[in-house]
């Protein structure tokens, strides 16, 4: 969980002392060898850190959106990841480009080594309905948690959770 407020803007949110505390335990859910890329917003990069060393790349950051602090985001967010396009917020499409494009290239530079990105509900749910088919993309999202962690198949055209 990241330390939020109205008092900046989530893209500068950084982990709350509970979130680094769930960030250490998720090491034991990675690969080991791992290439690791977060998006350039500090809970992301910040969820890897206790990890490893951590590459930033900013094609892995939430949808850019207009979105008020209060009122039921919530309903807001799940509408968007369902296909609505909300006035103010980044395309689907142009979401779906600039992630699979930073995906396409860390894959290149990872090799043989598994590739690890941290990033972002709707951006991840997005790429990941794009990239292979969610079948419901908003109950995708709504399951995830902080801090959450899935092994992506491409060829396979599936994503699971990794066990803890």
């Amino acid at each position: 969980m990241p330390a939020y407020g109205p008092d900046r803007p989530a893209e500068e949110w950084p982990l709350s002392p509970e979130g680094r505390a769930a960030a250490i335990a998720l090491r034991r859910r990675l690969p080991s060898g791992a290439l690791f890329v977060a998006s350039a917003e500090p809970k992301a990069y910040q969820t890897l850190e206790p990890s490893g060393e951590v590459s930033i790349d900013e094609r892995f950051g939430e949808v850019r959106r207009d979105e008020p602090f209060d009122g039921d985001f919530r309903a807001r967010r799940r509408a968007y990841v369902d296909g609505v396009a909300h006035p103010g917020w980044e395309s689907h499409a142009d979401v779906t480009a600039r992630f699979g494009a930073g995906i396409a290239e860390w894959r290149i530079k990872a090799g043989d080594r598994p590739l690890v990105v941290a990033s972002h509900g709707m951006a991840l749910t997005g790429w990941l309905t794009e990239a292979i088919g969610l079948a419901d993309p908003g109950e995708f999202w709504a399951d995830l948690q902080l801090p959450d962690a899935f092994a992506v198949d491409l060829s396979g055209r599936r994503a699971y959770r990794l066990a803890e």
